[in-house]
């Protein structure tokens, strides 16, 4: 989620990501319907870089000739013939089901086409845990990288879920790089509980359940307006003392709109970058957009491979 005008733009947070993801080894990454030049370029720069190994699943004459139209080299890369984008979703589960795969990677099908097969309760790859998207933004005015989580796939989450969506976007945080322990600000229109508005009571719950263990591995406050979350003086000025408020990190929205206009509004607004990945299924799910910059794209890769080679390291060993 990008403008053209960030293409040229000084280092920053997402090169420090791409560059951590080049010094691990290259995943393996399945590549779903990668049919369209944008698409088939983030998989292809990506594999340049040493980001993912691609595996694309798709109608094998089609991407082909794709490649050829863009000028890609995708000799080397390994091509699953599917029938169409629906066929290409599920072949693409089903390699991830071999063990052919530690990542898939969204081509230039519709995203309710892929995850109708992610999220199927048969044959797809649900876990115990609520699957939601996580926006990583690089905000040029802002210190840290900030997530924005969930404003793609939960439309109305309930206490449930906003656990689980909240637990997601933490241990991507812990595990791919950015640090520990993450401050997450729970947001709301407002910083006090107010029993007129539930977001602000199921702010307030959730920083309780962190508080028994029910949500581990971060710092929660809330609830917290957007400018006392972010701002160290607006936090001042309400007299909120919090190790969090000001200094966020991760922000955890109501619901789906206001996130999705949240992270619009840095986008096109505040000039941000955003990368995408989905979170609580078997593996991450890279989301790209077509809007994205080719940075974007890559930092969306990094990202993912960067929690799958996390998670890899610390799978169990079998003795021999």
């Amino acid at each position: 989620m990008s403008t053209d005008a960030n293409q040229a733009r000084s280092p920053s947070k997402y090169d420090r990501l791409i560059a951590s993801a080049k010094a691990v080894p290259p995943v393996p990454t399945v590549v779903v319907h990668p049919c369209d030049e944008t698409s088939l370029r983030g998989a292809v720069d990506s594999a340049q870089a040493g980001i993912i190994r691609p595996i694309l699943v798709g109608p094998e004459q089609k991407i082909r000739d794709t490649a050829a139209q863009g000028g890609f080299d995708i000799t080397g890369f390994e091509i699953v013939n599917a029938a169409h984008s629906e066929d290409a979703a599920a072949k693409g589960v089903e390699l991830i089901h071999a063990a052919k795969g530690e990542m898939l990677m969204k081509g230039s099908l519709h995203t309710d086409e892929l995850m109708r097969a992610v999220t199927a309760k048969t044959g797809g790859l649900r876990t115990d845990r609520r699957i939601s998207h996580v926006f990583v933004m690089d905000v040029p005015a802002y210190a840290e990288t900030i997530f924005v989580t969930d404003a793609a796939i939960n439309i109305f989450p309930d206490l449930a879920a906003k656990r689980d969506i909240i637990q997601n976007a933490i241990d991507l945080y812990n595990q791919a790089g950015f640090g520990q322990s993450p401050r997450v600000a729970i947001l709301s229109a407002v910083e006090t509980v107010t029993a007129t508005i539930p977001s602000t009571i199921e702010a307030a719950a959730l920083c309780k359940m962190a508080d028994r263990g029910q949500i581990t591995g971060g710092l929660l406050d809330g609830p917290l307006a957007f400018d006392n979350a972010i701002d160290v003086d607006a936090a001042r000025i309400k007299g909120i003392k919090s190790e969090v408020a000001g200094r966020a990190q991760i922000l955890v929205v109501p619901n789906l709109e206001a996130g999705n206009m949240l992270a619009k509004n840095l986008a096109y607004f505040a000039k941000a970058d955003g990368a995408g990945v989905v979170l609580g299924a078997r593996v991450p799910v890279v989301l790209t957009s077509r809007a994205d910059t080719a940075r974007a794209r890559m930092a969306s890769c990094a990202i993912a491979s960067l929690y799958a080679h996390a998670r890899r390291q610390r799978a169990p060993t079998v003795a021999g």
